[in-house]
């Protein structure tokens, strides 16, 4: 017994001694049996791709790209799920509780409006003009790919939420040490646009940016058109809403998690993690490091979700460019064949285009903010393009082009300005107490560098703008200049837009036309004559034409 003692004394003095570079070497334990649970995981989803690309082969450019519109509604929910979470949300959520506390997860409130907004207004309007892409107005191997991705993302977050919660002595442990330090707390209530996050930016904000992300988007709506039916539709929507309630209680579970576990030993300030979206996997690797294949499954899980974002995203790439770009641009009529052989290159040529990005990304900062921020720049504007065709049925062509093309600029500037400031460090923002009062291993604290942080000129003033506000600021600059610019130079008249084209409620609010133009008039409308007015335009081209032969 003497001698056990002594080992384990011997053992807590010489972790003592380490320094942070030997710890952080102590817990890179990912060993052959982790690299089979990994590769065994990722064989499942290559199985399965390869199972619908080979031995059920899509036979059109239909059943490629929306499935026929034959999916169910479980599959088509749990795909939903894994194409809106990414790695990005997996590894972003924890560290920005861990950072700043909970305040993000009051844009549940904003995810819910989003969903009252699609059932309602968006929704109804792509179901039922039956579009491959949304921007006009082989996805069974991506749906299926993307349930089984799913699995492994929720296997893997339970995984470290479990054990994780044990090692700390339970979830009190947890929720204590986080209300202490103050990452727990209300909503902020602040009327002031340049607080990071408020109830009103979350809510306001985060909703334009999630019926963005989860609605009018090629990504999501290419799932909703693959349903059969309005009905499926609207169950795939609210499953998918729950689903995200969960997975994001997950997430922010996790990050309280991380705070628990290292309370008293910031990885951050001692530099054990040199970025913050390092934190999750370091936790995994102290609560899993040590049982053989689950930090195998872990990774499994975020490579799961960053690979279930990006077969959408480039499934839906190939279908805008063979939907919104070949077929409108080239009038040459290509073969099925052909399709595919388009669609597949747009795919190999995205992805590549997408692995060279990821050496820039990693230098510009958090990757949370990061991706709203930098999506904000088209997101913005493509929600009020899509809006304007939807809700405002005066907005022409020439409106629509402008007023996106110049909200597209602008927030190209702000977005691009703003996150290059947070990202050398001119912009910052107040984050939460830690300490390193019980670390167990020497290290030199990060540097701390001083910064005029309040930056009460004007310059920095506009890039302080919560980013959450900016997808609202870009479609509500769109939505703005398209209508006025329509109305300078010649407004539709809502009764001659087609009603398929706007949303339900705004479709209530035209009433036709009294008294239809004749056709002579040089104007083509959308509504056409009535049988009456038919019968009435026949007898007059018949007396014209009497007149033109005389009588008989």
């Amino acid at each position: 017994m003497a001698d056990s003692l002594a080992d384990g004394l011997s053992s807590t003095y010489e972790k003592s001694l380490m320094g942070v570079s030997e710890m952080g070497e102590s817990m890179q334990r990912f060993g052959w049996v982790d690299y089979i649970m990994f590769i065994f995981m990722l064989g499942i989803c290559v199985f399965v791709g390869l199972y619908f690309g080979i031995c059920k082969k899509s036979q059109t450019s239909q059943d490629y790209l929306v499935a026929s519109r034959s999916m169910g509604v479980i599959p088509i929910a749990m795909s939903l799920l894994a194409s809106w979470v990414s790695g990005i949300s997996l590894l972003g959520i924890p560290t920005e509780v861990y950072v700043y506390g909970v305040q993000y997860a009051y844009i549940l409130g904003g995810f819910f409006l989003a969903t009252l907004l699609m059932k309602s207004v968006y929704l109804p309007v792509f179901q039922g003009l039956a579009l491959t892409s949304t921007y006009e107005g082989g996805l069974k191997g991506v749906v299926w790919t993307d349930v089984i991705q799913l699995v492994v993302m929720f296997a893997a977050l339970l995984l470290v939420i479990i054990k994780g919660t044990i090692n700390v002595g339970g979830i009190w442990n947890v929720i204590e040490r986080n209300w202490e330090s103050g990452r727990i707390e209300g909503p902020n209530f602040d009327l002031d646009p340049l607080s990071r996050h408020t109830i009103w930016a979350l809510i306001i904000g985060g909703t334009a940016y999630t019926v963005q992300t989860t609605g009018v988007n090629q990504n999501m709506i290419q799932r909703y058109l693959s349903l059969p039916s309005m009905k499926e539709g609207r169950r795939a929507l609210w499953a998918f809403f729950f689903g995200i309630v969960i997975l994001m209680s997950c997430c922010c579970y996790c990050g309280m998690l991380i705070y628990a576990t290292f309370h008293k030993c910031d990885p951050l300030t001692t530099m054990l993690a040199r970025e913050k979206d390092q934190l999750l996997p370091l936790l995994v690797m102290e609560i899993l490091g040590d049982i053989p294949g689950l930090p195998g499954i872990f990774v499994a899980g975020i490579f799961s979700a960053a690979l279930s974002s990006l077969s959408t995203g480039l499934n839906a790439m190939a279908a805008i460019v063979l939907e919104d770009f070949y077929k409108p641009f080239i009038n040459k009529q290509i073969t099925e064949k052909q399709a595919f052989f388009l669609m597949k290159s747009t795919v190999i040529i995205t992805g590549a285009i997408c692995i060279g990005l990821v050496f820039i990304v990693e230098k510009l900062g958090a990757v949370l903010q990061l991706t709203i921020n930098i999506g904000s720049i088209a997101n913005g504007p493509a929600l009020g393009l899509s809006t304007m065709g939807i809700l405002l049925p005066w907005v022409n062509a020439k409106g629509a082009l402008i007023g996106s093309a110049t909200s597209l600029i602008v927030m190209c500037w702000v977005c691009l300005r703003a996150q290059s400031l947070v990202a050398s460090g001119d912009v910052t923002f107040p984050e939460k107490p830690v300490s390193t009062e019980d670390c167990h291993y020497h290290f030199t604290p990060k540097p701390f560098i001083l910064n005029d942080l309040t930056h009460t000129d004007e310059q920095f003033m506009i890039y302080r703008l919560s980013y959450m506000w900016y997808c609202l600021l870009g479609m509500l600059i769109a939505m703005i200049i398209g209508l006025v610019v329509s109305f300078l130079t010649k407004p539709l008249d809502p009764r001659d837009v087609d009603p398929k084209l706007l949303a339900p409620f705004i479709r209530r609010w035209i009433k036709p036309r009294k008294y239809p133009n004749q056709p002579d008039d040089g104007i083509i409308y959308a509504y056409g004559p009535t049988l009456k007015d038919k019968d009435t335009v026949d007898k007059k081209e018949s007396v014209q034409l009497k007149t033109f032969n005389g009588p008989t």
